[in-house]
This record gives structure tokens, C-alpha cells and sequence, in this order.
């Protein structure tokens, strides 16, 4: 190895992305290190699709091995606990449907894994995200989408700290996703046909009711019975506890009523579940808190496009008022089931801007 050479540490979570992260920098002429987080997931409640669950971390440990670079496990299930576990209950119990992922990023994976890499003598730290970090002609870092439009993960890292943004390096995100499962077999890589990492990596039977009882006292009132309101303030049905639904559910809201009905609303104080149309689940203006601005200030008047959950097109919006606490958003037009607790992502063209939490529509 060239002594010039910069040394990297790479999240490597056991699955193909991640992997493909450590070869195309060993190709690049990296001194590549390794680094698997052992999470809540560890403990065995994650799944064979789970990104970190103890079958990754063994995946991790023989690709680690194949490459012949050097591989560590750090212990997070602490921060992870705190931060993404406590997190999860707490927005779900106000009634909010939350992004754990998002979060992790943010607060356990990212930030924390770059001390380490320095720690360690690393230059840089690299996931495995299909996203990508450029240099414009000012000298600022971008954090940009992904080649693949498909596998594009820039949504994710809304979050992370634009200090952050120099000491990154995304590998994969000049990819797609067949080109890198084709990287991996032609390295002879066990896992270049792993199922894809679908579920929540706590929740890996997706139930997550059965979680929250976990988490949560048999007498917490998002268990208890509540109302079902339809759109004229009509009680329609009762319901066995308001967790049980998030915004835009269809299933669970009953029958009969002449149309097809969907959670609307959901009020943690009163118990209640507002339910319409599929018409009155759209929206064009929405309250944005949280704010993370990655390479502007945005203010009132500023055009973008925003996305607003994951795997759904970006629109056009425009800001109506803007200051470092809240944001208010008027789409130019209307898109389904505007949820509270989850990102709003703005862009221009493919450059991430800045996101945010959604709090509420008006």
C-alpha cells in the first residue's frame, strides 16, 4: 500500500451495498478498515432481511475476512436505545408516525462512526448509502441523490451534520443496484444475492404493535378504546386503541359508509381517529420543524421540489414563511396523506437542500 494513501473506515453492516463500499475503495487505492454497530438488533430480535441483526454481523465478519481488511464491532445498543428505540415509542404514542432511520443516521450511526475513523487514524468514513457527496465551485460539500432513481437513500440522511459532509464518502451512490450485486458476485461475495433490507431492523416481523406493548404499560391510552370520527364529526365506530393506525391507513377504519374511508387525523389527547375520503387525505400545505438547512438559509418565497416520505415523487413547493424553528409549505399540488412525524426533503434539481419534520398540515 502506497504510504500516501488515505485511510477510510467503512460501516460495514453485512449486506451487499456496504460491502461494495469496501471494494470499490480498495480499488481506488484506500487503506479500507471495517466497522460493524452492534445495535438493539444484535440481540437476535432482527430478522434474515434485517440490516443489523446478528446474521449481518457475521456476514460482516466474512466479507471483512474475504477482503482481508481489518474489522471491528462497536457496541451502540445504548445510544440506539435512546435515541431510535425511545424515539419510536414516543412518536407513535403522540400519535406520529416516525423515521427511525432518518434518526439513526443522525444521531447514532454517522456523527459518532466519524469520531471513530479519526480515532482510529481513518481520513474518512463510507457507507454504503446510494446517495452522493460532490464539491461545487465555491468549495461547499453537496449532498446529492443517488444514480439509481430507485435506490436513491440522499432522503435518509437529511439529518446528518453538514460538517460531516467532507468526511464522507458514499461509494455506491454513482451506481445501481444491479451493477453493484454484479460487482459483488464478480468478487465472490456471499452475500451478493442477499434479500434487501425491507422492515423496520427493530420490528422485524413488521409488527409493531406488538413492539409497543412491549415498550409501553398495558394501560397507556393508545391502547385504550376510542372514537372513530368520520369527516362530518359523526361518530362512526369505536376502535381498540388509536396506535393501532397512522395516516393514510385504509385497513381497520370499517365499512358501510358508502365510501371508502382512511385515518385522516389521529388525536392522542382525546383518543379519537378522524377518518375521509381519499379526497380529503389530500393536501398542499403543511408545518416543517426540526429543520436541518445543509447548503442555504432558505427564506419566504424560495421555489424547490419536496419529497415527502420515501419512495414517493418529489413536488414542487414554495415557502411561505421560513425561520430557523418552522417552516410553512404550500405544494403546487395536492399529494396523499401529509403525515405528521415524517421528513419533508427538499431539493433542487438533485441537490439536497435541507428537510425537516413535519408537525402538522393548516
Amino acid at each position: 500500500m502506497n504510504e500516501t494513501a488515505k485511510k477510510v473506515l467503512v460501516a460495514l453492516s453485512g449486506g451487499v451495498d456496504s460491502s461494495v463500499a469496501a471494494i470499490l475503495l480498495q480499488r481506488q487505492g484506500y487503506e479500507v478498515m471495517a466497522v460493524t454497530l452492534k445495535t438493539f438488533c444484535y440481540q437476535g430480535e432482527a430478522g434474515p432481511k434485517a440490516c443489523c441483526g446478528l446474521e449481518g454481523v457475521n456476514a460482516a465478519r466474512e466479507v471483512a475476512a474475504q477482503l482481508k481488511i481489518p474489522h471491528m464491532v462497536l457496541d451502540v445498543s445504548s445510544s440506539f436505545q435512546h435515541e431510535v428505540i425511545d424515539n419510536f415509542v414516543t412518536e407513535y404514542a403522540a400519535g406520529r408516525t416516525p423515521n427511525p432511520c432518518v434518526r439513526c443516521n443522525a444521531t447514532v450511526k454517522i456523527p459518532y462512526l466519524l469520531e471513530k475513523a479519526r480515532s482510529y487514524g481513518c481520513d474518512f468514513l463510507a457507507t454504503g448509502h446510494y446517495a452522493s457527496i460532490e464539491r461545487d465551485d465555491a468549495g461547499h460539500f453537496l449532498l446529492k441523490r443517488g444514480t439509481d432513481q430507485q435506490k436513491d437513500q440522499s432522503y435518509f440522511l437529511w439529518e446528518v451534520p453538514t460538517a460531516v459532509l467532507p468526511h464522507l464518502l458514499l461509494p455506491v451512490g454513482g451506481y445501481t443496484k444491479p451493477e453493484i450485486r454484479a460487482i459483488a458476485e464478480d468478487a465472490g461475495l456471499a452475500n451478493a444475492k442477499r434479500p434487501e433490507s425491507q422492515e423496520i431492523c427493530f420490528v422485524p416481523d413488521g409488527n409493531y404493535m406488538n413492539f409497543l406493548h412491549e415498550h409501553l404499560p398495558a394501560d397507556h391510552p393508545g391502547f385504550q378504546p376510542g372514537l372513530i370520527i368520520g369527516p362530518n364529526g359523526r361518530t362512526l365506530a369505536k376502535h381498540d386503541g388509536y396506535m393501532n393506525f397512522t395516516v393514510g391507513q385504509r385497513k381497520g377504519v370499517g365499512g358501510g359508509h358508502g365510501i371508502k374511508m382512511y385515518v385522516c387525523r389521529i388525536d392522542a389527547a382525546s383518543r379519537e381517529v378522524h377518518v375521509g375520503s381519499r379526497e380529503q387525505m389530500m393536501g398542499n400545505k403543511f408545518v416543517v420543524q426540526k429543520i436541518n438547512s445543509l447548503i442555504e438559509t432558505p427564506k419566504p418565497g424560495d421555489d424547490f421540489q419536496v419529497q415527502i416520505r420515501y419512495k414517493t415523487r418529489a413536488v414542487n413547493c414554495r415557502l411561505i414563511s421560513a425561520d430557523t424553528q418552522s417552516w410553512k409549505v404550500k405544494l403546487q399540488e395536492p399529494v396523499y396523506a401529509i403525515s405528521p412525524g415524517q421528513s419533508a426533503v427538499f431539493y433542487r434539481s438533485d441537490c439536497l437542500v435541507a428537510g425537516g419534520t413535519i408537525v402538522s398540515s393548516f
